[in-house]
């Protein structure tokens, strides 16, 4: 495993991580504790120690699937969650900004994950009228000298008009945030031209979620796939499917080099901007914990 600084907040994380979306139960399937503890095993054994969840996917269940997966260890993990959305039904959020309802937010994820103290707590795809709320920010310092977090992040929503992301970027450093969390891969470019450049002169960490584009980097979907409806991907449009399909098979010929998994591939492509710090792929299996460790075999030495 290769690791790297999470901008300027000391913390050393390894370049693979693990997003967990997934365990709430939206990309097609539930998890069980015990298949969720064999998923952190082999975790452990690649040498991953990033975790990426959220107060919503489920209500708060991911969140307590992780918890307990890594209570006999939780020092070698840093675990990052968020803030901003409670889980109504599947793929239905309600918006909670409100300084007390976030406070509340911040008690229910501790207790979900049974730990003391959250690594990084991140504003979750919130408008910029959310994110210009001065009190919010004072708020999220003082939990800070409080103990209950330790670091600010902003995960950048996508449904966001492009200037309100970019906007969100370049005032991170004046909430108080030191890391960005970004949707970016091989076929979702956007933060090249104004967000990583500006990661890079302010030291802020980047997250990139959706690394394999919601599966389709890994080789595995073709046109004409068919998810089912309790599949996040089942609320794209046909057109929006297939178009990524094409596009993924037309990078698998054209740039995946020859004996090297796609999906591997795929996620060192983000990791060899040296300005992302780490990728936070899912996975259903313990299997797919290690085909996507095997992404830092593939990043140049040193």
């Amino acid at each position: 495993m290769v690791y790297r600084s999470l901008g300027s907040t000391g913390l050393s994380v390894s370049v693979i991580g693990i997003g967990t979306w997934q365990l709430g139960g939206e990309w097609g399937r539930s998890f069980s504790l015990s298949e969720v503890e064999a998923i952190f095993d082999r975790a452990r054994a690649c040498g991953i120690t990033l975790i990426d969840t959220a107060e919503c996917y489920g209500d708060h269940l991911s969140e307590r699937l992780v918890g307990r997966a890594v209570r006999r260890d939780r020092e070698r993990w840093v675990i990052a969650t968020k803030f901003g959305h409670r889980y109504t039904t599947p793929f239905q959020r309600e918006q909670l900004w409100g300084v007390d309802d976030v406070r509340r937010q911040l008690e229910d994820s501790l207790a979900a994950l049974g730990i003391d103290t959250i690594d990084v707590y991140q504003f979750h795809s919130g408008t910029r009228d959310a994110f210009e709320n001065d009190a919010l920010w004072s708020m999220l310092e003082a939990q800070k000298k409080a103990g209950k977090l330790r670091h600010v992040g902003i995960s950048i929503g996508n449904s966001i008009p492009r200037e309100e992301q970019e906007r969100q970027a370049a005032r991170a450093r004046q909430v108080g945030a030191e890391c960005l969390q970004v949707v970016y891969n091989r076929m979702q470019r956007l933060p090249e031209s104004v967000v990583l450049p500006l990661c890079a002169r302010e030291n802020l960490g980047v997250l990139a979620r959706v690394p394999l584009a919601s599966g389709y980097l890994s080789g595995k979907y073709r046109e004409g796939a068919v998810f089912g409806p309790e599949d996040f991907r089942s609320t794209k449009t046909r057109e929006e499917l297939n178009r990524m399909a094409v596009e993924a098979e037309r990078i698998r010929k054209e740039e995946v080099p020859p004996g090297v998994s796609m999906s591997a591939w795929a996620l060192a492509w983000c990791l060899q901007k040296p300005t992302v710090t780490a990728v936070i792929p899912g996975c259903k299996s313990p299997e797919q914990v290690a085909q996507n460790a095997a992404a830092a075999d593939l990043l140049p030495a040193g």
